[in-house]
């Protein structure tokens, strides 16, 4: 199937497909990365906006990551 689609490629068809491969490329590599995610670390991030409390400053919280 993507041997046709190299064959027949002329002009600007060659961007086409190299932004396609990008796209994948890079959707592919960011589901490796979260299925490889160690689960205290998805759980930390999940919980992030809620560990904070209103009207603290978020720049200047002192939450170390638990899962290091």
């Amino acid at each position: 199937m993507f041997k046709q689609f190299l064959e027949r490629a002329e002009g600007n068809q060659v961007y086409l497909l190299s932004s396609l491969g990008i796209f994948m490329l890079f959707f592919l590599l960011v589901g490796i990365l979260l299925l490889t995610m160690k689960k205290e670390e998805v759980n930390y991030m999940s919980n992030l906006p809620l560990n904070g409390e209103e009207g603290q400053n978020q720049n200047n919280s002192t939450d170390e990551r638990s899962y290091n």
